[in-house]
């Protein structure tokens, strides 16, 4: 027997003394999509992914549609045992945190979802959001970016003199701070109220989602101005687990779970550019009218972003040390001055 025979049969003999020696263990998780939803669909072939490679060593019990806990308890019910994992967002723990701004939504930073995992992966993303997560005995185990959101209005929204007084759908926090700089009115209402908010007139627009998200929400059903290519947000969805939980898995349980997430998260940025992309044509068609904002109004966009990045990072050292981290990742991009 030659060595490298040898070799391959050590190698083998240790793979399978490594999946027998592995506790059989179901991970319940909570995610905030529909079973429906793309994103919803993609996590049901992540679960289908970690179940086939590990043999069947790990299930995966996934609860969609916040059918355990509301979105915003998701994070705790993990901490507490009650669920294992969580799959919304770091955003909305800005409340424990202030520094969760920026693992959940950097506003006015990256351009694509490329940029923003490359900090995450090959800045000290990684590192420095996993600080944050372990001090609540979570662990960050990787992010899902469906790409920039497309603010829609019922009138034009050309660049950043548009938004003198344009009253416009908020989710509460950073957002709301910057666009008041730049002169708009933001409102922070629930997801649920923006339909008869435009068609009543309340507000003239809504940050909502993406584009094709936005399209299969029936917004531009009531108006038909938006911003396309977005520029404004880039929310990351997280898979974080307790972190108890997440130490008592074997390496080749977590690597599973860790290689089977970036395959979606990936998928998922894929997805959404092809899915954008074809619902702006399609929406043009039908006479909505997109627009993509000048290299000068998304360059006083991003200063009044930054402003506001200051106010938060004055909160405590933890959000300073994020902003500090994503201001230089941003700068060896080009993206800052």
């Amino acid at each position: 027997m030659n060595f490298k025979s040898i070799f391959m049969g050590t190698t083998a003999a240790a793979l399978v003394a490594g999946a027998v020696s592995a506790e059989p263990v179901t991970l319940r998780i909570q995610t905030h999509y529909a079973t429906e939803h793309p994103t919803g669909q993609f996590l049901a072939t992540w679960i289908d992914d970690v179940q086939t490679m590990s043999g069947g060593d790990i299930t995966i019990e996934m609860f969609y549609s916040s059918s355990v806990v509301a979105t915003t308890e998701t994070f705790d019910a993990a901490i507490n045992g009650i669920l294992d994992c969580d799959a919304t967002g770091g955003a909305y723990q800005t409340g424990k945190n202030p520094a969760f701004q920026f693992v959940g939504d950097i506003m006015g930073g990256y351009e694509t979802p490329w940029q923003q995992y490359s900090w995450l992966y090959y800045g000290d993303g990684y590192e420095a959001a996993q600080e944050l997560y372990n001090e609540q005995n979570m662990q960050l185990i990787g992010w899902s970016i469906y790409g920039q959101e497309s603010l829609s209005s019922s009138r034009p929204i050309a660049g950043f003199e548009d938004l003198d007084g344009w009253k416009f759908r908020s989710p509460p926090g950073l957002e709301t701070e910057i666009f008041e700089e730049l002169g708009a009115s933001p409102i922070v209402m629930d997801f649920t109220e923006i339909f008869t908010a435009l068609e009543t007139g309340i507000i003239d627009g809504a940050d909502a989602s993406g584009l094709a998200n936005n399209v299969g929400l029936g917004i531009y059903d009531i108006v038909k101005h938006a911003t396309y290519p977005g520029f404004h947000s880039m929310p990351s969805d997280h898979l974080a687990c307790n972190l108890d939980v997440w130490n008592s898995l074997t390496e080749q349980q977590r690597r599973i779970i860790d290689t089977a997430w970036q395959k979606l998260s990936f998928q998922i940025a894929l997805y959404n550019e092809k899915a954008n992309s074809e619902a702006a044509a399609a929406l043009q068609e039908q006479g909505v009218t997109l627009y993509d904002w000048s290299t000068e109004d998304r360059v006083i966009f991003r200063q009044a972003a930054q402003t506001a990045w200051e106010g938060w990072a004055d909160k405590n050292p933890e959000t300073r040390a994020l902003v500090e981290s994503h201001k230089a990742y941003l700068q060896q991009l080009g993206l800052l001055n």
